[in-house]
């Protein structure tokens, strides 16, 4: 069987990059396929597990700054993956947070796309997408008029989809709510093994993200620079990095982007970590309860699927200062139980995420082949 594996684009190793590891992992041979790719050697290794790490993209990795904002070439995105020609093989995998659902198969080929989420800048994050990028006057009608044309596009081409997969009941039911499609739920994988339970906690809370404005890394901040007996540790980088540096007060410490090593070892310690994202699952919050380090969480998306209120984290309800120091507060009043956080992290295990996909993967090839001969 011939296989081909579709994403995106590759410019970091993020949470869909760890699925595509697991991908990987269950079959080494696949060719791959891509917007662009502009990963370093480091996160190659670590992504592609062996030599079988070349990249087919479009023309777009070609084009003039697109290494630095490929996103500016939205417009082109649907014509570029329709490109690439994928006629030769049995079996096409998309891992789709945008456009690679959108590959163009035949009928002797199943397609089946893991679903990350809709694109969010087209559906769910437009109005705050256009008032954040305080586009006005002919740029503003430029871009709600690519957004417009991309959302039909989605549309049409989630039909070129066999089977979808969703990495939550969350994104199962926007997809319902998009597409008008079902589809599978698999939770992501999570390296659980990589963090290991420390029952001795110290006096300091964390977070870690990239800095982009969805996160709401400036949020945490802010809360904290008005709870000055508490310390926060902030973990990563981004385009925020400025704003959220203007908010900081002395009992926060940012790290900037660390080795895996040394996030892993403020999680372990940490008395809770702060995540305040509507995130479409959230790996980084299952990494913290998998050091035994509860979950303080936004109260919407992949989080009320991840966390056990009152066991292994709780939640505020409404992306603001006051919400997160009250959540802070409400945190204090529980006792959680390190071996018990640990243990809710382990339903999302690597090893969990590999077995579920195979086995779903190849009973829908299965019956497929049945139906299609």
């Amino acid at each position: 069987m011939k296989k081909a594996l579709i994403h995106d684009w590759y410019y970091v190793n993020g949470g869909a990059e760890k699925v595509l590891k697991s991908i990987n992992n269950i079959w080494p041979d696949f060719d791959h396929y891509a917007l662009i790719d502009f990963l370093d050697e480091k996160d190659r290794k670590e992504i592609f597990l062996g030599d079988n790490n070349y990249v087919n993209t479009s023309f777009i990795q070609k084009l003039p700054s697109a290494k630095s904002n490929h996103r500016k070439f939205l417009e082109l995105f649907p014509y570029a993956i329709e490109q690439f020609d994928l006629s030769e093989y049995d079996l096409v995998i998309s891992s789709s947070a945008s456009i690679a659902k959108g590959v163009l198969t035949n009928a002797n080929q199943l397609h089946i796309s893991y679903i990350h989420s809709p694109m969010r800048y087209a559906w769910d994050l437009y109005h705050p997408y256009l008032k954040e990028s305080k586009l006005k006057g002919l740029k503003a009608w430029y871009a709600k008029r690519v957004l417009s044309k991309i959302r039909l596009w989605d549309v049409l081409s989630t039909n070129r989809v066999d089977y979808l997969i969703a990495n939550s009941k969350y994104i199962a039911k926007r997809i319902k709510k998009v597409y008008r499609r079902d589809s599978k739920v698999i939770y992501p994988p999570v390296d659980i093994s990589s963090f290991a339970l420390e029952i001795n906690k110290k006096d300091y809370y964390v977070t870690a993200s990239r800095f982009v404005p969805y996160k709401k890394i400036d949020l945490i901040v802010e809360a904290f620079s008005k709870m000055s007996d508490k310390t926060l540790i902030v973990i990563g980088d981004g385009p925020e990095l400025k704003k959220i540096q203007s908010k900081m007060s002395a009992n926060i410490i940012l790290t900037g982007h660390i080795e895996l090593s040394e996030v892993i070892s403020y999680f372990q310690k940490a008395k809770a970590f702060i995540f305040a994202a509507e995130e479409d699952f959230g790996i980084v919050p299952v990494e913290a309860q998998a050091c035994g380090t509860p979950v303080l969480a936004y109260g919407k998306g992949g989080a009320l699927e991840t966390i056990e209120d009152g066991v292994s984290g709780t939640f505020f309800y409404e992306q603001s200062v006051d919400a997160i120091i009250n959540g802070v507060a409400k945190m204090n009043s529980i006792k959680f139980e390190p071996e018990r956080v640990r243990d809710n992290a382990e339903k999302f295990s690597k090893e969990r995420f590999e077995k579920e996909f195979k086995e779903t993967v190849e009973e829908l090839y299965k019956d497929w082949k049945e139906k299609n001969g």
